[in-house]
């Protein structure tokens, strides 16, 4: 009995118990609720394949869809002076940080890169919300300095993602001179004759909304992306009136002329080309390239049959 029970028992236990299943292979769309399927998800550039939600993704996940064959190379950006008002509210602004980076594995906010996107060289720098709120600090200065600078030094149009919650407070004035610093960038890629193409996602507000983020010569957004300066709480105490609906959606603003296009995450890399190369008065991008046409073949030349003269007979 001790033997059955001790050994078989469990060992009968151990082939027909269920599997457990990882936590990380569903994600429930906040939106409707549906369960999706990590993979199916990723493939779909995080967007809701049953209500086209778009749900946060991140600089890296995004450049890898928008680049030709995911290839891109990172700029490299000046590391800023490290906490200087020495800021401190319930954790240090130092601790708050290495938490950040520990969470999203980047530097800090913004990530600045360069490729191809269909064969046309750009520079691109894409804001990551989930680092602290994607706020706006002397790093994300000097990374849209940086990626301007490069742009013009090579020639390429300069593509911006924005997601922001506003400046990032524990650098105080120092966060807010930011506006100013960057869109005196902004200028300078103008000024070249290049192309300063923003796409707008969710969320964009505060000083980012108020300098480079509505500074481009195309402003695009992601659907239902909220875009604003102040919140709508705000602005409603402010005027004491009753917002209409909508107010800082996305497609609200596109009715209302603040915005140029509302294009959908998996219709973006397209829409980028699309408008990319007219600026740059480009030819319309080649959809496939075809392999060159092979070389007829050359039709067999006859040889002439040559004959020995017959012998003349000898007198």
């Amino acid at each position: 009995m001790n033997w059955i029970t001790n050994y078989v028992r469990p060992r009968i236990n151990s082939i027909f118990s269920r599997r457990e299943v990882p936590e990380n292979l569903w994600s429930k769309c906040d939106e409707c609720g549906t369960m999706l399927f990590h993979r199916e998800l990723r493939d779909n550039q995080n967007v809701c394949t049953n209500c086209g939600h778009h749900m946060a993704i991140t600089p890296r996940e995004r450049f890898a869809a928008m680049f030709d064959g995911s290839v891109f190379n990172e700029i490299d950006v000046p590391e800023p002076i490290h906490d200087p008002l020495q800021f401190r509210d319930q954790k240090k602004y130092p601790d708050r940080m290495k938490a950040a980076q520990k969470k999203t594995g980047e530097r800090d906010a913004m990530l600045v890169a360069e490729g191809e996107i269909g064969a046309l060289p750009i520079v691109a720098a894409a804001q990551d919300f989930s680092f602290m709120g994607g706020s706006m600090g002397m790093y994300v200065g000097n990374a849209i300095i940086a990626g301007a600078e490069r742009a013009v030094a090579t020639g390429k149009p300069f593509v911006l993602f924005s997601a922001a919650g506003g400046a990032r407070m524990q650098e105080g004035i120092l966060s807010l001179m930011q506006m100013p610093r960057t869109t005196v960038a902004v200028e300078m890629v103008k000024e070249a004759g290049l192309p300063y193409v923003v796409v707008l996602t969710h969320p964009t507000t505060g000083g980012v909304t108020a300098s480079y983020a509505m500074l481009g010569d195309v402003h695009i957004s992601e659907p239902n992306a909220l875009i604003g300066f102040a919140g709508a709480r705000v602005i409603e105490q402010t005027i004491r009136e009753k917002l209409p609906e909508g107010f800082q959606r996305a497609e609200y603003l596109l009715d209302h002329g603040m915005l140029d296009r509302v294009t959908p995450r998996t219709e973006m890399r397209e829409e980028l080309i699309t408008i990319l190369r007219m600026l740059m008065n480009q030819p319309p991008a080649i959809k496939g390239n075809l392999p060159a046409p092979e070389a007829p073949e050359a039709a067999p030349v006859a040889e002439a049959a040559v004959t020995a003269p017959e012998a003349e007979p000898k007198p």
